[in-house]
C-alpha cells in the first residue's frame, strides 16, 4: 500500500495493521453491513502484476492452468500458477487490458511469484511489472453496488467475471453482487470520494469483511500460509473456469490432469463456521492424534453471526465421519 493511499485511508477513519485496513472503526458493525448493506473496502491484501510485451499471450498460457489464449478482450478469468508437483503456487483473477495482461493474487505472494515467473522468461518477448505501487484496488459489494457504479459514470459490466475500461482504470465484476475497481494511483482519493458520496452510500470496511464476503462466495485465495499445499481441483478450481483440462503442457499439467481423469482427489473445499478464531493454514486433525490431519483451512475471517467462517480442504473420509473437526470449537459443515 503506497503512503499517499494510506494516509487518505487513515484520514477517512481507516485503521492499518501491517498493511492492511483492519477496519473504519466499528469492525462488528462493518461485518453486519457486509452481509446485509452495500460496502467499499480497499483491497490492500491483494496485488497487481501485468505481463506485458509481444509473447505474453503464450508465456502465461504455458505457465498458468487456464486457457489464456481463448481469454477475450473484456473478460476475467480464475487461473493458477503451479509446481511442478501440481501444487498451487499462487492463483489470480486475470484480465486482458488492451494488449497486456493483468492478474491479482494475495499481496504476500506478489515478490516470490515474479522472481520464479521471471525464470521461465528466458527469450521471450515479456516484461512482468508490479503495478501495486502506481494502482490501488478496490472492491465493492451489495444490492446498490451498480447503482453506485452508474451514478458515478462508470459502466458496470453486465456478468460475472467481464470487465469494462475507464480512464485510469479498470472494472471486474466478480458474480452479482460484487465488483473490484483496479485506479491509478493518482484517481483513487477522488474515485472513492466519488463512490461514498454516491445515493447508495456504502458502508467503508475493512480488509476481514471483504475476505468473508469471498468465502461465503466460495472463492478460495493461495496465500503465503497455503503455498505448495493444493492441487487446482482441491479448491474447486476446476469448477469455477480455473482449468483448463484442453490446453497443452504447464508446470504440474501432468499431476493435474491426471487426478482429472483418475478422479483420485480425495480432498475437497468446504465451508465452516467455528466458534473460535482459525487462520488459513491452520491444520484440521484427528481427535486426540494431531499427527493424523485431516484437511487444512484455505482462507478464514470473521463472522457477522459470531465466531469465524472458512473455507477448507478436507479429506472425504474425515468430512463423512466428522473426526477432522472435532478439534475445532463448536464446528459444523455450512456447505
Amino acid at each position: 500500500m503506497n503512503n499517499e493511499w494510506q494516509a487518505f485511508l487513515e484520514k477517512n477513519g481507516a485503521r492499518c495493521e501491517n498493511g492492511l485496513i483492519s477496519d473504519f472503526g466499528h469492525p462488528a458493525e462493518e461485518l453486519a453491513a457486509a452481509r446485509d448493506a452495500t460496502v467499499i473496502t480497499p483491497l490492500t491484501h491483494l496485488a497487481l502484476f501485468e505481463c506485458a510485451g509481444e509473447d505474453a499471450k503464450s508465456f502465461l498460457h504455458n505457465q498458468l492452468t487456464s486457457d489464456v489464449n481463448h481469454l477475450e478482450t473484456a473478460s476475467a478469468q480464475h487461473s493458477a500458477w503451479c509446481s511442478a508437483k501440481g501444487r498451487m503456487l499462487a492463483s489470480f483473477v486475470l484480465y486482458r487490458r488492451e494488449n497486456a495482461y493483468r492478474a491479482l493474487l494475495y499481496a504476500d505472494l506478489l515478490a516470490e511469484t515474479l522472481k520464479r515467473l521471471q525464470i521461465y522468461v528466458l527469450r521471450s518477448k515479456v516484461k512482468l511489472l508490479p503495478l501495486s505501487g502506481e494502482h490501488v484496488l478496490i472492491g465493492l459489494s451489495g444490492a446498490q453496488a451498480v447503482a453506485a457504479l452508474e451514478s458515478v459514470g462508470l459502466t458496470p459490466p453486465a456478468n460475472p467475471l467481464e470487465t469494462t475500461e475507464f480512464s485510469g482504470g479498470t472494472l471486474i465484476r466478480l458474480d452479482a453482487r460484487r465488483f473490484i475497481l483496479t485506479v491509478e494511483s493518482a484517481q483513487a482519493a477522488a474515485c472513492w470520494q466519488a463512490l461514498c458520496s454516491s445515493p447508495a452510500s456504502p458502508v467503508p470496511v475493512g480488509t476481514a469483511a471483504w475476505q468473508w464476503l469471498d468465502i461465503q462466495a466460495g472463492t478460495p485465495w493461495i496465500s503465503a500460509a497455503t503455498r505448495e499445499e493444493f492441487v487446482p481441483q482441491m479448491v474447486n478450481f476446476d469448477k469455477i473456469g480455473g482449468v483448463s483440462f484442453r490446453k497443452g503442457c504447464y508446470p504440474g499439467q501432468e499431476v493435474v490432469a491426471r487426478a482429472h481423469h483418475l478422479g483420485r482427489v480425495k480432498r475437497h473445499l468446504y465451508r465452516l463456521h467455528v466458534d473460535g478464531p482459525i487462520t488459513a493454514g491452520q491444520s484440521l486433525t484427528a481427535p486426540g492424534n494431531a499427527e493424523l490431519a485431516g484437511g487444512k483451512i484455505v482462507n478464514a475471517a470473521p463472522s457477522p453471526a459470531g465466531g469465524y467462517d472458512a473455507l477448507a480442504v478436507i479429506k472425504e473420509d474425515f468430512v463423512d465421519n466428522g473426526t477432522a473437526l472435532v478439534e475445532l470449537p463448536g464446528v459444523r459443515i455450512l456447505s
